[in-house]
């Protein structure tokens, strides 16, 4: 594949999706450290066995980011992107929910005399 036939396949990219392919390829390449940093975090906290969620949102966000940017400038965006962004919405929710219970009952033992 030479330049050429490169450039025209990306730019073409833009038409499909509605987006700037410039733009999304710099999301895309940008997010590379920013994602590379947040697994060795998430891996890090699961091996010491601390609190994953916050690098594991983290991750999985730098992980979609570039089709935020489709599916906020976007058209025709895949629907694996739509249905990983609701599971990590959920699982945000459903972490945080269960680490206010935790909260909760622990204050509750420390009250007691």
């Amino acid at each position: 594949m030479n330049i050429d036939a490169f450039y025209t396949w990306f730019m073409g990219l833009g038409a499909e999706y509605g987006v700037n392919p410039l733009v999304f390829g710099a999301i895309y390449v940008g997010a590379i450290p920013f994602f590379t940093i947040s697994l060795a975090w998430l891996v890090r906290n699961l091996r010491q066995k601390k609190s994953a969620v916050l690098p594991a949102l983290l991750t999985g966000f730098f992980f979609i980011s570039a089709y935020l940017y489709l599916i906020i400038a976007g058209k025709n965006v895949p629907f694996w992107v739509y249905l990983f962004i609701a599971l990590l919405v959920g699982f945000g929710a459903w972490s945080t929910i269960r680490k206010i219970g935790r909260e909760v009952a622990n204050k509750g033992e420390a009250d007691e005399p």
